[in-house]
């Protein structure tokens, strides 16, 4: 299976078929649209549940635990937004498809650990739901590590990448973020802080490309400082990111996906040229 999605996600691998889907929509023309998409793409054939009732009964019917929900806002017997309530009650994981949408929807979404949430808008918007579905089926291949002195600060940013199934790693300084990634060369991404007692994120950024290029592992680097000249100086040190704390969810899963995206088109084109070489 290759997948190549709008935002630049790149896909190869086995079929995606065993994932079990519900999609909540009482919509047939989205019902329509979404099963046929995910078909011929990943080989999954969606569970359509198009009022309350039917989403309740094909998750009590199956003792198959469910991989993803993707659930509009107001179905059918659930006009006030119970079948997400029910969804998230659950913790099935879930992406929101939804015509209805304003600032405040945004911010009650993101409240309650959403995966993803996509407006019906545009023609895209299938396209994009599915990627979202890639993402979050595939995001367990990627291994994350935190950098961050702050107990909070690692907490926020583990929740956020487990929320999108990515495996994550911590680390409370950056002498330990050394030893994890000696320990683990499947981390593909760093994200680290800038102000740490011990290493700062400079030089562990200067530390880690002295050993491991930007082919290998990507570097994103944080900071809640309002000096602009940090992003310079943390790209010149061999980061490949920066970020200003506090962050907007959507761009800071916009950035890590980039990331890994170049990562994995670097491995490919890599993997195409050894043959040649060879």
């Amino acid at each position: 299976m290759t997948f190549l999605g709008i935002s630049g996600m790149q896909y190869s691998g086995q079929s995606l078929a065993d994932a079990r889907i519900l999609l909540a929509e009482d919509s047939n023309v989205f019902t329509s649209m979404i099963g046929t998409r995910l078909k011929e793409l990943f080989g999954i054939d969606v569970e359509i549940c198009r009022n309350f009732e039917e989403l309740q009964l094909a998750y009590d019917r199956s003792t198959e635990p469910v991989t993803l929900a993707i659930s509009n806002i107001n179905l059918p017997g659930a006009e006030s937004g119970e079948a997400l309530e029910y969804l998230i009650d659950l913790s099935i994981p879930t992406i929101v498809f939804t015509g209805t949408f304003h600032e405040g929807t945004r911010d009650q979404l993101l409240s309650k650990d959403v995966v993803d949430y996509i407006i019906k808008d545009n023609v895209f918007a299938v396209d994009m739901l599915a990627e979202s579905v890639a993402r979050f089926l595939t995001n367990h291949r990627h291994h994350v590590l935190i950098v961050d002195d702050s107990p909070t600060a690692r907490a926020l940013l583990t929740s956020r990448l487990k929320r999108y199934n990515f495996r994550v790693s911590t680390a409370d300084s950056g002498a330990k973020a050394l030893e994890i990634l000696k320990g683990n060369p499947d981390i593909g991404l760093v994200v680290t802080d800038y102000n740490m007692p011990d290493i700062d994120g400079f030089e562990l950024t200067r530390r880690i490309r002295s050993v491991r290029g930007s082919h290998e592992l990507r570097i994103i680097g944080v900071s809640s400082s309002s000096n602009r000249l940090l992003s310079a100086r943390f790209l010149k040190a061999g980061g490949n990111d920066f970020m200003l704390r506090p962050f907007i969810d959507e761009e800071f899963y916009c950035r890590v996906n980039q990331n890994l995206d170049t990562l994995i088109q670097i491995r490919s084109m890599q993997g195409q040229q050894t043959p040649a070489a060879a």
